[in-house]
């Protein structure tokens, strides 16, 4: 009986070890909600749904998997190549089979280093074509998301979701997943080996195996909220980041620099002490494998020793000095690869977080979507007609209330009224950035919602007040990447009076645009706008503020672009200046989404309405401007 004190001793300790953190399993899971398990989506569901992007490369796969188990071979045939040595050692010694064993192990050991090497590869080109895949899936997906979706999800989540959460599966393609099958084939040469040279000890290495699960299963969840703390943390310093870089100035205006960091400080700490718990997580778990590890050691050496010195029942067959040599390899070839499958549980628990994070993007369905029988149109009269149109963006809230009107193709419509009033979202609707609560939108006599949205769009030009200018070249920003010649180009920048300033710049149409076009004024940007729009020959234009925040000089030569512009067909305007849509064939006077009247300039000036009094209005504030 004493003869088994010391495995009593490890086994109390293990045991102690297992059902603290039993302990700690069970109360976690009794507190899902107030430790942050916000969503679900189980391991098995990640990889299902994973797998359609790597089924294209299935081929490239099979032949890294063949490769990665040929790389196995020295790690499984190395400890019985050492062992043989120690038996020759004991036995009558021959220089030739000691040269053969050196040259067995010398081929194994490059043979494994070929093979790692292709394999690794292999798998980082196939692991990158996966991602991209991913990534451009992602992109996609996004850009089909409509106006009211994207304004809901900030832009540093999404940035985060393309860049961060897709680079973390990479790593899950292009390392965790060589690693992760290199380790299992290891573990299971191994354990073929070691039971091949002696059962009974490998039957007592085995005993361990329960508790490395028992302890992955556990730590699983730790590690899993871990993750998802450090992907929060991250989704919320971009998100704060992309917010207040773009409004530095604003912060620099009101002097609220101190404010911000401390801001900054709070979420930057919290990231900290997620990072810090998962660092914590896995310094507990890494230990533990490697504890057992020792374990098995100890009880390798204690029953080969015991065995060696007076048989115990439990062993059959007395142990030989080759063959503890040989086990104490294997052992550490069997703990190796297990405790290395640790660190990659831990890694791919970072992938899965990042995947939960994907998916939960890919899952939100476009509320805006071609119908099945949407048709292509390679041509707009532009014949604009609203049939009792009523839509709301938030529920129980209508911004537009039964709204009905008719412009007929080629007219110029005005749409005037206070802030609120419903213009902008007339012209939204119009483009289907939004679909209709009820009633019915028509271009040429055919419903919207029949025509598909990038045919709708492609004929449809819009110039908004704010206008967004990617960063690139002038010309860049006017072709917006499509193959227009200069002559082109030049062409529609004279029809708008864009030229002039243009020719003025050193490098012309190669002129830098720096982010959101911050080396050009607004009269500027308002200008390229209109020659972007232009060289794209839409058949109906949209201007929504567009003479906004100009000043008098380019006010001009945009009001010059105007008037040819009315030439090319339908056009829709907002404006607040009543002075710029004078010559427009119809205006619409909206008040709290319902149209109140309408009719020319003349027309509504006669009915001493609302419009009458508008112009009135901006009449005598104009002349107190000029006093």
């Amino acid at each position: 009986m004493y003869a088994f004190y010391p495995i009593i001793v490890i086994g109390g300790i293990i045991g102690f070890f297992s059902v603290a953190f039993l302990i700690a399993y069970f109360c976690m899971k009794d507190k899902k909600e107030a430790i942050g398990f916000d969503r679900h989506m189980k391991d098995s569901v990640l990889i299902k749904r994973m797998l359609p992007f790597a089924k294209p490369h299935t081929v490239s796969l099979i032949v890294i998997f063949l490769f990665l188990l040929l790389s196995v071979g020295h790690d499984v045939l190395s400890p019985i190549l050492v062992g043989a040595v120690e038996e020759l050692i004991k036995e009558d010694f021959a220089l030739k089979r000691l040269y053969l064993i050196v040259a067995l192990y010398a081929l194994s050991a490059v043979l494994s280093v070929v093979c790692t090497y292709v394999s690794r590869i292999l798998l980082q080109k196939t692991g990158q074509r996966i991602i991209s895949d991913v990534r451009e899936r992602l992109f996609t997906h996004i850009e089909s998301l409509s106006h009211n979706q994207l304004h809901h999800i900030p832009v540093g989540t999404l940035v985060t979701r393309v860049m961060n959460d897709t680079g973390a599966i990479s790593r899950m393609f292009t390392n965790i997943l060589t690693e992760l099958c290199r380790d299992v084939f290891i573990l299971v040469g191994v354990l073929c080996a070691m039971f091949a040279l002696n059962a009974e000890l490998t039957v007592i290495t085995l005993c361990f195996l329960p508790f490395i699960v028992l302890f992955t299963l556990i730590f699983r969840k730790f590690t899993r909220r871990a993750h998802r703390r450090v992907k929060d943390g991250t989704t919320n310093i971009n998100i704060f980041l992309s917010e207040n870089l773009s409004g530095m100035k604003i912060t620099q205006i009101f002097n609220r620099e101190e404010r911000k960091m401390r801001e900054f400080e709070e979420r930057n700490d919290a990231l900290a002490k997620a990072k810090s718990e998962e660092i914590l997580v896995f310094g507990i778990f890494r230990p533990l494998v490697y504890m057992l590890y020792l374990a098995s050691v100890l009880c390798l050496f204690y029953f080969a020793g015991r065995g060696v010195i007076a048989p115990f029942t439990i062993m059959k067959t007395v142990v030989s000095a080759g063959t503890v040599v040989t086990f104490y390899l294997y052992i550490k070839k069997f703990f190796t690869p297990v405790q290395s499958l640790a660190e990659q549980f831990h890694r791919l628990q970072a992938s899965f977080a990042s995947a939960e994070k994907i998916f939960s993007i890919l899952d939100i369905q476009p509320e805006v979507v071609d119908e099945e029988d949407a048709v292509d149109i390679d041509k707009i009269e532009g014949d604009i007609e609203f049939s009792h149109v009523t839509f709301g963006y938030v529920e129980g809230h209508d911004i537009l209330k039964d709204v009905s009107f008719r412009i007929k193709a080629g007219q110029t419509a005005a749409f005037v009224g206070a802030t609120g009033a419903g213009k902008t979202t007339i012209l939204s609707l119009l483009c289907r950035n939004y679909d209709v609560d009820r009633g019915e939108i028509y271009i040429d006599g055919i419903p919207i919602k029949h025509i598909k949205m990038a045919s709708l769009r492609r004929h449809m030009g819009q110039m908004l007040q704010d206008v967004f200018l990617f960063a690139g070249t002038i010309r860049s920003n006017i072709t917006l990447r499509e193959d227009f010649s200069d002559e082109e180009v030049m062409a529609a920048c004279r029809y708008v009076n864009a030229d002039g300033m243009i020719e003025k710049l050193e490098h012309g149409l190669d002129e830098e645009v720096r982010e959101r076009g911050n080396n050009f004024s607004a009269g500027e940007r308002q200008l390229l706008s209109f020659a972007r729009t232009i060289i794209h020959k839409p058949d109906v234009m949209i201007l929504d503020e567009a003479t906004a925040n100009i000043d008098t000089e380019t006010e001009k030569l945009i009001q010059d672009s105007l008037s040819k512009m009315m030439n090319i067909g339908t056009m829709l305007i907002v404006a607040h200046r009543l002075s710029t849509i004078k010559s427009c064939d119809r205006i619409f006077v909206l008040s709290h989404g319902e149209i109140v009247e309408e009719g020319n300039h003349e027309e509504l000036l006669k009915k001493h309405g609302r419009y009458y009094d508008l112009y009135k209005l901006q009449s005598h504030a104009e002349k107190l401007k000029k006093v």
